[in-house]
């Protein structure tokens, strides 16, 4: 973010070929609202440190709350990263929250296990998905 003209560029011709950007650890740092004029964001992936007391951090809850709503209204795409509890799953999914990532999904893995695991489950069909399996 040195240019933003260059990365704009840059940004501008991976989303012509369908990729899809996320500002990642959003709501800290160099995440700025900015940038979702600015850039060809589709997904917006909620810090861990807005998570890791949901449900029951007021402030917390409502910062969630505002960036799903954000996205929301900007049809973007929300991660909600350090998914860790049933009760912060139960709760980012009653506010539409459609993917999560963290250790209630599975904990890090070598690359060789997670490709297997991915292959194993493309031969199950899932018909009711949850967030739980998407992320997997």
């Amino acid at each position: 973010m040195v240019d933003p003209a260059h990365a704009e560029s840059i940004l501008s011709k991976m989303a012509e070929r369908k990729a899809r950007i996320a500002i990642d650890d959003f709501g800290t740092g160099y995440s700025s609202l900015a940038y979702l004029k600015r850039f060809p964001i589709s997904v917006l992936k909620i810090d861990r440190t807005f998570i890791r007391d949901l449900p029951s951090s007021e402030k917390d809850a409502a910062i969630c709350n505002a960036v799903l709503d954000l996205a929301k209204h900007l049809d973007l795409s929300v991660v909600a990263e350090g998914v860790e509890t049933e009760d912060q799953l139960a709760y980012l999914q009653k506010r539409g929250c459609q993917y999560i990532q963290g250790y209630l999904t599975g904990k890090p893995m070598a690359a060789n296990i997670a490709m297997a695991a991915l292959r194993e489950s493309m031969h199950l069909k899932i018909l009711q998905p949850d967030l739980r399996q998407v992320a997997k």
